[in-house]
């Protein structure tokens, strides 16, 4: 494998972070998505300003951007428990969504970008990650648990152009550890 890292994405990065986006959830997401919610996601706006607060990491090999990560600290309606009361760790708990294109995946890009984003995070005083991740999604399931990551018991469901997207919430420690 080329050399491979992870670096903050800069506002010279957006157009390809936009891509893997759109790209990778037209794939993966052909099946659970309408194709007109689809064709939205070519947000730049909401892209620029993750990228511009410096929440956006992206994976590199060689001269390719292969991937990205987005973390910050969780808002508090995504880290409620289902009946909307706060758990005790609310104000350390931080919002991860990894991607990865396809072609790239299965070479530890994923597990890289979590690991330089739990570092990061745990120099802010974060102590857990969650993720929400589409219930029918297996890979991007699996790559969670691998990561000790395991469903909280929550779930939600969401309106995807009239279509219901259910998406379970993935939970765990913020010490990501890169192959022995």
């Amino acid at each position: 494998m080329a050399d491979a890292g992870v670096e903050i994405a800069t506002a010279a990065d957006l157009s390809e972070i936009v891509r893997i986006h759109r790209e990778t959830w037209r794939l993966a997401y052909a099946e659970l998505l309408p194709q007109d919610v689809l064709d939205t996601l070519d947000a730049d706006d909401a892209w620029a300003l993750a990228v511009q607060s410096g929440a956006v990491l992206k994976a590199t090999e060689g001269e390719w951007t292969v991937g990205f990560v987005v973390a910050s600290k969780a808002p508090d309606g995504e880290v409620a428990k289902a009946d909307g009361t706060l758990p005790d760790d609310a104000t350390t708990t931080a919002l991860l969504s990894v991607l990865v294109e396809p072609r790239w995946g299965r070479r530890g890009h994923g597990t890289r970008l979590v690991a330089e984003a739990a570092r990061r995070l745990d120099e802010t005083g974060a102590t857990r990650g969650i993720a929400w991740v589409p219930e029918a999604d297996k890979a991007s399931r699996n790559f969670y648990e691998r990561l000790g990551w395991t469903g909280d018991g929550t779930v939600r469901t969401l309106d995807a152009g009239g279509r219901p997207l259910r998406e379970v919430r993935v939970s765990g420690p913020l010490t990501v550890r890169l192959g022995d």
